[in-house]
């Protein structure tokens, strides 16, 4: 890891630098405290300034807060100068088509959500060798940062705003997810994807499963919940993957819990396992962008690498009279960023055909958000489980 240094009680410190979304460690760091206004951090975060909070926990909390406040108010305050400037300024020009601005805001918001992460990143934190958070008022993290990162080593600083979500990732660890097709919980881990959006997991428990089907690859199983529905529902073996190790462990913890350890084993692989299956499933990340953080891999997929390569190694690994069950939403489709004619020719170029789309509207709050930039397409959202199969 990289080390950042700092001057502290006329001496120069230094701590090992990380940051799970691969932020750079910050070249300028100074030590501040309660005394410190919101207005003024925000002022040395924007020029590049990493901020080693030395106060009150809580406080640094409310800091973090009114940073936050303060970087919404100067990007919308941006974004409408733009917009009044047309497609030269970044903004949308009144002659674009419907379609054009769609993608447009989109863009525009990833960026701003890039802008915003770097900010307030640099608000930060030190932990101790042990992993001990020494600030006033402040929670326990040891076991937190255990399960993030594994056994401290040395002395780190992270983000607050990612040492955050490394406490909320434990709180969903031990009481998990709710998932009504299992009529159980799963668990998820810090850094691996949690199923929260719950259409996606019902058209698996409902989409008729292939007669004679004894084994099934879950194809970036995440926390595994696809592949443990499939043994629920009577798949006798099932080889999960994902390249993301938190993930493998995560989702094997969870057999373990849900009794099918000896039906549903995860592996860390790049998409396929070796061999062939019955059934194939593979949930993509749903859009062709570029992601920001290792957490993100579960949403944006830059150039639908992993969609494509789905595609086309789906024939090679079914066995014989097998399905492969593509599980998409087309939310890609209304930001401008995929076209549906672009799909099914890659599935026919893959030499699949379709034998079933099986579809369901999401439910998840931003989908009626009349507020969100994006609602015209988020409203229009639908997801689909596309039973293929291979030609000939």
């Amino acid at each position: 890891m990289p080390t950042i240094e700092w001057t502290e009680d006329d001496r120069t410190r230094s701590a090992a630098w990380h940051s799970e979304s691969g932020a750079a460690a910050p070249e300028r760091v100074v030590v501040i405290d309660d005394a410190i206004t919101a207005t003024a951090a925000y002022a040395l975060a924007r020029k590049g300034t990493g901020l080693l909070w030395r106060g009150d926990f809580h406080n640094g909390r409310q800091l973090l807060s009114a940073m936050a406040r303060r970087v919404d108010l100067a990007l919308a305050r941006r974004g409408g100068r733009r917009g009044s400037r047309g497609p030269r300024g970044g903004g949308v020009a009144a002659s674009a088509t419907e379609g054009e601005k769609i993608t447009r805001a989109f863009l525009a918001q990833r960026r701003a959500r890039e802008d915003r992460a770097r900010i307030l990143g640099r608000l930060i934190v030190e932990l101790g060798a042990d992993f001990s958070l020494d600030l006033r008022r402040a929670p326990d993290v040891r076991e937190a940062c255990r399960d993030a990162y594994g056994d401290p080593t040395s002395a780190m600083c992270v983000s607050l705003t990612e040492l955050q979500g490394v406490l909320s990732a434990r709180g969903w660890h031990e009481t998990g997810v709710p998932i009504p097709s299992l009529d159980a919980r799963i668990h998820p881990r810090y850094g691996v994807f949690s199923p929260v959006r719950g259409e996606y997991i019902e058209l698996v428990a409902r989409a008729p499963i292939p007669a004679g089907t004894r084994t099934a690859f879950d194809l970036g199983t995440g926390t595994g919940v696809l592949a443990a529905l499939l043994a629920r529902r009577g798949v006798e073996s099932i080889i999960a993957t994902d390249i993301n190790g938190r993930a493998v462990e995560c989702a094997n913890e969870n057999f373990a819990r849900l009794g099918c350890a000896d039906r549903a084993r995860a592996i860390e692989a790049d998409l396929f396992p070796e061999g062939r299956a019955d059934l194939i499933v593979c949930n993509p990340p749903w859009l062709p962008a570029r992601p920001t953080s290792a957490l993100e891999l579960g949403i944006y997929d830059e150039d639908s690498s992993v969609l494509h390569r789905f595609l086309e190694g789906a024939a090679e690994h079914l066995n014989p009279g097998g399905e492969a069950w593509l599980i998409i939403s087309d939310l890609a489709e209304h930001l401008g960023l995929r076209t549906r004619a672009d799909l099914l020719e890659r599935i026919a170029a893959a030499g699949l055909h379709v034998i079933d789309r099986l579809a369901t509207a999401p439910t998840h709050g931003r989908a009626t958000d009349a507020s969100d930039p994006l609602h015209a397409a988020r409203s229009r959202e639908v997801t689909s489980l596309w039973r293929l199969a291979a030609d000939g």
